[in-house]
């Protein structure tokens, strides 16, 4: 029943073999849809390479440097859209970033540099790439970003990070309410702690893990193809009358007191 071919779906976000973003990009192509992806470029080009030999068996028909901190990258990567692909049904955003120095500790530390680092790329980033996306997505479309819960809840150490991801949420359902009516829905997957390039940067990250394995009703985490399940779903027409949601996606953790 979950069928996405014909769509064309923008994945970024994609590090390595244990990003989150890789198990949607593998579980959006088990269902048929044309990949797009986006790296992050760095000048010796590492990025871009390690991130084309993880998608070669994907055949992406778009691979594009984007940094989300540069107007003409973003301004690139929808043109290159545009022109290639004509229209756009799916955007998978999976950025986030936070000065490793801000990610333990006091959180009052936090300096105004780090504050708004985070929040630019974690959360305004979304904002940046619904915008170019809206007018590509002319029959209607799915916006999917990923969140945590310690944007809802005080977790150790994850500190400016649990803002950043409290104003993704709410940039969730403006996005929505804005988008609606040109029938593109906009919702979050939460999903629980995996080690990946992002949240190794954490302090305690395995001690979350192995918090949550004891305390989740599954009694375990998720995996990348799990949260891919799910995505994959919500972007769906399956999903159609789903939108400004958070889903949450880790193993029955969130519903626990303690």
């Amino acid at each position: 029943m979950l069928d996405l071919t014909g769509k064309n779906a923008l994945v970024t976000g994609i590090a390595n073999n244990r990003s989150i973003a890789w198990g949607i990009a593998q579980q959006l192509n088990a269902a048929g849809a044309n990949l797009g992806v986006t790296y992050l470029p760095d000048e010796k080009g590492k990025m871009e390479k390690k991130v084309a030999e993880l998608v070669e068996p994907l055949n992406p028909s778009l691979f594009l440097p984007c940094n989300v901190q540069n107007d003409e990258d973003l301004k690139s990567t929808f043109n290159a859209i545009s022109d290639k692909w004509g229209s756009l049904d799916i955007l998978i955003h999976c950025l986030a970033f936070a000065n490793k120095e801000d990610l333990s500790g006091d959180f009052s530390q936090t300096s105004r540099s780090g504050f708004n680092l985070a929040l630019e790329i974690s959360t305004y980033s979304l904002v940046q790439l619904a915008g170019y996306a809206k007018p590509l997505m002319t029959q209607g479309g799915s916006i999917l970003t990923l969140t945590y819960l310690g944007g809802v809840r005080a977790i150790p150490n994850y500190n400016v990070m649990g803002v950043a991801k409290a104003g993704l949420e709410t940039s969730v359902r403006y996005l929505a309410a804005e988008m609606g009516p040109q029938n593109i829905r906009v919702n979050a997957i939460s999903a629980g702690p995996i080690r990946t390039l992002a949240s190794s940067a954490v302090g305690g990250i395995l001690d979350m893990i192995h918090h949550v394995e004891q305390v989740a009703p599954l009694r375990r985490t998720v995996t990348q193809l799990e949260v891919g399940n799910a995505a994959t779903f919500l972007c769906s027409d399956l999903a159609s009358g789903i939108t400004g949601q958070v889903l949450y996606v880790d193993a029955g953790y969130e519903i626990m007191g303690m």
